[in-house]
């Protein structure tokens, strides 16, 4: 077990890292590439050790990935057992019982009481591609809305429904056609102001729908219950749940994408569940398997089971070592009340975030839920101008002092917090110290 305590042995990126950076530059094609330059060898709870013996506080969980922690005891337990069993078949070929039993939870822990079927696939935008042909093939109609900001994955598909063009989406077009954006309720930008974002986002949403696309045409709208890479951005009370009322009311399929926000990521098993949303679809990937590659879509039995039979499925998809490392994660989320600890993780974030924002100006908004908590940069308070340099400076600042911070948000402007939910309180208030220290530097 690591110590959960930060070191500092060497400057980072320490020598060993700095070798294994020019193997990468040698080895590794250049569009791969990296955040924090440091090479990890080991990981538990909120620590990971890079090949020069520093140990970083991991504010990051490899993008809302190690939610139960590296080096989660049931979840090595699971995966060693799983290993010297078998490691593959393709369950389409011959199937085994890991698969069902992680259908079997998702169906029982995902929103909703109605009677439901999951698939599983390798990634979040597996998930959503998915989702989206089960949408098309069950309503027999083609188009599908996304949101401005949202992101949704690199695949021809899913970087057509991704917002932001660099580095996702430049110059790898042209796209899967019949996806139509429309406008995301973001409070803290939004024209009328945040206390008229719930009410005008939906008639501005619904009413581009029925005159540029036609609620006949549309398959499908997906978004995030909070939006991810786009800048963590929280839809106000309303906005969701009338979303929701108005495509039931034109048989119009919500796909909710969890990928980032499911798995008591936000203080409840689905960030859905804060609203009380019940989609018909729901995609979830990342925090499901402890760091195995593993996706799922959820939904309503007719909708999922509409689709006839091989039209689902991949020969990865589902693979039985993620799949007893999901069932670990799940057993650990439930056991150790992770969704209770992410939000108390989300209270220390949100108050240590707003006494930085009291204090410096440029801190435009804190937002999020849980332990998925942002502020957004700005050059002036009354402006709103994103400060993309500052954010990148505050970032570097943190990186140095050893702790894996990460940047987001169509502008390039948001701090976004992604703890694992296994990270004690001491590392947490250090790490924050940390960025404010960083914040003071940068802005000095």
């Amino acid at each position: 077990m690591i110590e959960q305590q930060r070191i500092l042995a060497t400057s980072i990126p320490g020598p060993r890292s700095q070798e294994l950076l020019a193997r990468k530059a040698a080895a590794v094609a250049a569009g791969v590439g990296v955040g924090l330059p440091v090479h990890v060898t080991d990981g538990a709870g909120g620590i990971l050790r890079d090949a020069d013996g520093n140990q970083l506080i991991d504010l990051g969980s490899g993008i809302a990935v190690t939610t139960v922690g590296n080096g989660n005891a049931r979840v090595v337990a699971a995966v060693t057992e799983q290993v010297q069993r078998f490691t593959h078949t393709c369950f389409m070929v011959t199937p085994y019982e890991p698969y069902v039993a992680v259908c079997e939870r998702l169906n029982a822990l995902t929103p909703g009481e109605h009677e439901k079927r999951s698939a599983l696939f390798n990634s979040g935008a597996e998930a959503v591609e998915n989702a989206v042909k089960i949408a098309r093939h069950a309503t027999g109609r083609q188009a599908v809305v996304v949101f401005e900001h949202g992101y949704h994955g690199r695949t021809n598909l899913t970087m057509g429904m991704t917002s932001k063009n660099m580095p996702y989406k430049h110059r790898f077009g042209p796209f899967a056609p019949e996806i139509y954006r429309v406008p995301m309720a973001y409070p803290y930008r939004w024209p009328g102001g945040p206390e008229r974002c719930a009410e005008e986002a939906l008639s501005t949403v619904t009413s581009m729908i029925h005159a540029q696309v036609g609620e006949e045409n549309t398959a499908a709208v997906v978004i995030e219950p909070i939006q991810g890479e786009g800048g963590f951005i929280v839809p106000p009370d309303g906005f969701l749940r009338g979303l929701a009322d108005w495509c039931r009311e034109h048989g119009i399929l919500l796909v909710a994408d969890e990928v980032q926000s499911g798995f008591c990521r936000t203080g409840d098993w689905f960030a859905c569940d804060h609203d009380g949303v019940v989609p018909d679809l729901v995609t979830t990937a990342k925090g499901i398997a402890g760091g195995m590659p593993l996706a799922a879509v959820t939904g309503r039995a007719e909708i999922m089971d509409a689709v006839h039979g091989g039209g689902l499925g991949g020969t990865y998809g589902g693979n039985p070592v993620a799949c007893a490392a999901a069932l670990a994660s799940i057993e650990s989320m439930e056991e150790d009340d992770l969704a209770g600890r992410a939000r108390s993780i989300g209270k220390i974030l949100g108050d240590r975030l707003g006494a930085l924002a009291e204090r410096h100006p440029q801190v435009g908004d804190v937002r999020g839920r849980g332990a998925m908590m942002a502020m957004e940069l700005v050059t002036d308070p009354d402006t709103k101008q994103p400060d993309a340099a500052l954010a990148a400076a505050v970032n570097r600042g943190c990186h140095e002092r050893g702790v894996v911070t990460l940047t987001c948000g169509t502008y390039g402007n948001v701090f976004r917090f992604l703890p694992p939910l296994s990270i004690g309180d001491d590392l947490l208030h250090e790490a924050m110290d940390v960025l404010e220290e960083s914040f003071a530097a940068a802005t000095a």
